[in-house]
């Protein structure tokens, strides 16, 4: 299972109700996708221990996604143990960092920041998280995607039936098939492929063929939904979609559910939740702390 919690769903500015964007993302480990300010406080609010969050990724570096990486980095430098913590980000957030670390006392070693780039970036133990570019503002901007790896599944009443037992699982994996009682059992007549976990996060972006792409079949859509179609042309302008644009994406990939987030001020939600429902019906627009839970699938019939 993978747990996601949006910790903020604002856009630009923060308001009464939404903070600045970031999304908390618990699998085997804790990963944060995109920073805001803010983002160490809603954690505590949550119940969603900072100290453990194994790595930060930044989609770009505009201020909304990116200042409250400064106050947790601190935060965990001096509460908890930890001797690194490693931060996926676009080129040139280091420059942001030069200016500020040597006022708080972070050592060089403590931070392990690495480029954003397409393609893999983080290698689990059965599950990925890997980068792609959007287009935003003219800069260097991505979304991302989490991937669970593909496993097979045993029919477990089938394989005792055909006499399968102790080891024979074992041997039936590395060999592809056994021999009980001198007839010959493939694995693929006792097994099936669950499909693995899959959500994508649009990051800030236009409409566009690239976030279509990459979350095609995914179980789950965070789409930044900053507008509504009634500024069409101000969310192009301003390099962001609208949600009836994160809805096309959505029925485009065949996803099977979407979250709007990224919420401009103007905006309580229901409108654009409304708007977006009229393309891809299966889709929710987050408030701040909204969890959503993506479970693999159930075995099929043998």
């Amino acid at each position: 299972m993978l747990k996601i919690t949006f910790l903020g769903t604002s856009a630009a500015v923060p308001s009464a109700k939404r903070a600045m964007p970031a999304i908390a993302l618990k699998y085997d480990k804790l990963f944060l996708w995109d920073c805001g300010e803010g983002a160490q406080r809603e954690m505590m609010r949550r119940g969603i221990g900072y100290g453990g969050v194994e790595a930060i990724f930044i989609t770009h570096l505009h201020l909304d996604h990116v200042m409250g990486i400064f106050g947790l980095i601190e935060t965990v430098r001096m509460n908890t143990g930890r001797e690194k913590i490693t931060i996926f980000a676009p080129r040139g957030f280091e420059r942001m960092l030069a200016g500020i670390s040597p006022t708080m006392g972070w050592e060089p070693t403590f931070l392990d920041i690495r480029e954003m780039k397409e393609g893999e970036l983080y290698r689990g133990k059965d599950y990925s998280i890997s980068a792609f570019r959007v287009t935003h503002q003219k800069r260097d901007a991505f979304g991302l995607v989490f991937q669970e790896d593909d496993k097979n599944k045993f029919h477990e009443a089938k394989a005792k039936k055909l006499g399968l037992k102790g080891r024979m699982f074992k041997e039936i994996q590395e060999k592809g098939f056994v021999e009980v009682d001198g007839k010959k059992v493939k694995l693929e007549d006792v097994s099936w492929v669950r499909k693995g976990i899959k959500v994508a996060y649009s990051g800030d972006t236009i409409y566009e063929e690239r976030v279509v792409e990459a979350s095609k079949g995914a179980d789950l859509l965070i789409h930044e939904a900053t507008f509504g179609e009634d500024l069409k042309d101000e969310a192009m302008l301003r390099g962001h979609s609208t949600a009836a644009e994160a809805a096309e994406v959505a029925k485009r990939a065949k996803v099977k559910k979407l979250v709007l987030t990224h919420i401009g001020a103007r905006y309580n939600g229901t409108e654009l939740e409304a708007e977006a429902k009229k393309i891809f019906k299966n889709t929710v627009c987050a408030k701040d702390g909204t969890v959503i839970e993506v479970m693999p699938e159930k075995e099929e019939k043998a």
